[in-house]
């Protein structure tokens, strides 16, 4: 999966490490500010019990 993606990407290799640290930079903004906030109450951390 890794080299299709790789493939597909245009460009030199600097530009193509380029764009994939933009998009994970992007998907990780995504998920702090966005998935992580509206799935807290559903899973509750604080409401753990260990045994």
């Amino acid at each position: 999966m890794y080299a299709a993606l790789w493939r597909i990407l245009p460009g030199p290799w600097w530009v193509r490490v380029l764009i994939l640290i933009i998009a994970a930079a992007v998907i990780v903004y995504g998920l702090f500010f966005y998935v992580f906030p509206w799935i807290s109450p559903i899973i509750a951390p604080g409401e753990v019990d260990l045994q």
